[in-house]
């Protein structure tokens, strides 16, 4: 889809970088402003059922997702080269996305009808529960519809494309959004979307996500000694 020059370089320069900016300051803010709010807000106390199968596949899937997306876009491409063609690459970042896709997919469609479908739930759901939700619904079907798109771009110069742009914007290149003119709507809205669940991740349950990143200081922090008191013989 071709937009507008300056529509696309708003969408795909500016815009992204919005997003992050609110995303780091309003956690920082909300951390600072309301620490008792950073929570997940867990339903699990009013009606567990779906619930375990739900988010178990929800997360396993979604964080194989995310991590996908850092490795497969943020990597240097000297880094790859050596081992995998931009081909070979795309077809790996197809099956695992594909397949880590679909997993995530089941959980979320299982979360959504426990939260809709359960009375308890879903008077105890805020309308940001919901809203997020169905943001990450939409998101993965998006990305899910961009498998067959890619396997009409077999030679990897679509995906070579695409990371240049992540990469772009990560490096804070000049003149990204250039390199989304003319692709697919599917992939310009599932990055319009991304950005757009970063911005509204400070002011939603979304924000617990930076609690699973910081339990990773867990790994280097030293180890803790606990000692029992012992009985006083007499």
């Amino acid at each position: 889809m071709r937009l507008p020059d300056t529509l696309n370089f708003l969408l795909f320069a500016i815009y992204p970088y919005i997003c992050l900016a609110v995303l780091l300051l309003g956690s920082l803010v909300r951390y600072d402003r309301e620490p008792y709010s950073w929570k997940s807000d867990s339903s699990q106390t009013l009606r567990t059922g779906t619930l375990r199968w739900g988010s178990n596949l929800f997360h396993v899937g979604i964080l194989t997702v995310v991590l996908g997306h850092f490795a497969g876009f943020l990597t240097p491409g000297w880094a790859i080269d050596w081992l995998l063609s931009p081909a070979q690459h795309q077809w790996l970042a197809m099956v695992v996305g594909g397949l880590a896709g679909a997993l995530a997919l089941v959980g979320i469609v299982l979360l959504i009808m426990r939260r809709l479908g359960d009375a308890r739930v879903r008077r105890n759901s805020r309308g940001w529960d919901i809203t997020i939700v169905l943001m990450l619904l939409l998101q993965l079907l998006l990305g899910l519809a961009t498998v067959p798109l890619s396997a009409q771009h077999l030679d990897g110069a679509m995906f070579e494309r695409l990371c240049a742009y992540v990469q772009g914007i990560v490096y804070f290149q000049g003149n990204v959004a250039a390199l989304l003119q003319g692709t697919p709507w599917v992939y310009q809205v599932h990055i319009l979307l991304g950005f757009t669940i970063f911005l509204v991740s400070p002011f939603t349950r979304m924000v617990h996500v930076w609690s699973g990143v910081g339990s990773l200081a867990y790994l280097a922090r030293p180890y803790q000694l606990v000692r029992t008191r012992k009985r006083l013989q007499h």
